[in-house]
């Protein structure tokens, strides 16, 4: 029985993608915590912990495939425990002389926390793979659109003009500190969880060192040791939602962006499609910018879930299962939700089509009142940046401007303040002079650390 619309056969690719379906998906994550203590045992045989021979029947027995899941359900809802069932569910089909030596002394969060752990490795991986392709896509639309002039617009408003190639400068800029963030954030977030009933491994602390069994459990999994038990402090997993959430955040922007300039009059950029796609069943000529909606639609969703882990945080003395289990359900949402949204970003990104000719169309219509933020600038240095402004007001209030031809540059020097051919040199060149400085300075920018980073998330 399907009930949410991420396992949808019809509508699951609207809310996640096959590779984050590999870590999510059911099975696959009874295998991952198989994983875990398959690793667990490993150590704790060469810790002397358990017997060797059992760590290896541990692991050649820890297949997904060889559980009893009816068995494994049945004993999580008999004994109301998170891991119980599988624990039950494992010792089933080990041969008897192992079957005292899986999960020794580990709890449900040693558990699922180094599944977090595992979880946000596999994640960024991917995030970080998908944030650079976007990236490489965005500069390139900065780079070929330096100098294409269009209007720059305020409050949903023309105000002065600007370069295509400035706008996606803005996004490629973000997704570079996203990038950031994700590099700074490793070492934090791809970690372990040894910690016992209350943190301080109490079970293992007899002849052997146990930060250095936790450490070696770590490491068996790949992971880092996190320094001290983390069992409610969340910080980490909320800083990692809050992360992939600020990322959907920047996606819903370019796309918000997408979907204002493809309304038909103003037709300035159009999102790819294909023959197939219907925009409306009753309104056939309709082309619908189908991808920038979703990215707002996957943003809010994923602002949502990040919101439950920043929840976790407020956790009580050394165990709370409020937040944590809470965790459960956050935090692979807004993993799906991320991954969605930066597919479909790199698609919308990479077919975008950008209509030049349409920006200066755009830009032209507006007249000379686009100039108006330069003529304050030069009037400024002659009358005083106050006089100036009242004296353009006054001239480009829209009560007076509104369904008028007149001359802007005959009007002012008829005030003494400019030339007409002053005033005419001012609007006939489009200040975007620094627009483009600083296009070029987030191209260099880019290109430095691309040239020095690693492709993967390491």
């Amino acid at each position: 029985m399907v009930t949410r619309l991420t396992d949808s056969a019809v509508y699951a690719h609207l809310w996640s993608t096959p590779a984050l379906g590999t870590v999510f998906e059911e099975h696959a994550r009874w295998q991952t915590w198989l994983d875990i203590l398959v690793a667990l045992a490993r150590v704790q045989a060469r810790a002397g912990i358990v017997p060797q021979r059992s760590a290896e029947i541990v692991a050649e027995y820890a297949r997904v495939e060889r559980l009893d899941m009816d068995l494994v359900a049945e004993q999580t809802r008999r004994t109301s425990h998170s891991t119980l069932g599988l624990i039950r569910g494992l010792r089933a089909v080990l041969p008897e002389q192992a079957r005292e030596h899986v999960y020794v002394g580990a709890t449900v969060q040693d558990l699922s926390d180094t599944w977090f752990g595992l979880v946000m490795r596999e994640v960024g991986a991917q995030v970080w793979t998908d944030l650079r392709a976007l990236e490489a896509s965005v500069l390139e639309l900065a780079r070929r659109h330096r100098d294409t002039v269009m209007a720059g617009r305020t409050h949903a408003q023309p105000g002065a003009p600007v370069t295509f190639g400035f706008k996606a400068a803005t996004w490629a800029d973000e997704l570079r500190r996203h990038l950031d963030r994700m590099r700074e954030g490793r070492p934090r977030w791809v970690v372990g969880q040894l910690a016992g009933a209350v943190g301080a491994l109490a079970f293992h602390d007899h002849d052997l060192d146990p930060l250095e069994l936790r450490r070696a459990f770590c490491a068996e999994l790949g992971l880092g040791d996190p320094g001290v038990s983390w069992l409610t402090s969340r910080d980490r997993i909320a800083e990692f939602g809050g992360v992939l959430a600020g990322i959907c955040a920047t996606l819903a922007r370019i796309g918000g962006e997408v979907v204002e300039l493809q309304r038909p009059e103003i037709a300035e950029l159009t999102e790819p499609t294909s023959p197939s796609a219907v925009g409306s069943i009753t309104m056939p000529h309709k082309r619908n910018p189908e991808a920038g909606e979703h990215l707002d639609t996957l943003a809010r969703l994923a602002r949502s879930s990040a919101g439950v882990l920043l929840e976790g945080m407020v956790a009580l003395h050394e165990r709370d299962g409020r937040g944590w289990k809470a965790e459960w359900v956050a935090l692979p949402e807004v993993c799906l939700l991320t991954g969605t949204a930066l597919a479909t970003a790199r698609t919308l990104v990479e077919g975008l089509e950008v209509h030049p000719e349409a920006m200066r169309a755009n830009l032209e219509r507006h007249g000379d009142r686009m100039a108006s933020e330069r003529i304050l600038g030069a009037l400024s240095a002659r009358i005083g940046k106050h006089a100036a402004q009242e004296l353009l007001h006054e001239v480009l209030a829209p009560s007076v401007s509104a369904g008028t031809t007149r001359d802007l540059a005959a009007d002012l020097a008829t005030r003494g303040v400019a030339t007409a051919d002053e005033v005419r040199e001012w609007i006939g060149r489009p200040p975007v002079r620094a627009a483009g400085a600083m296009v070029d300075a987030v191209l260099a920018r880019a290109a430095a650390a691309r040239a020095t980073e690693t492709t993967e998330w390491t």
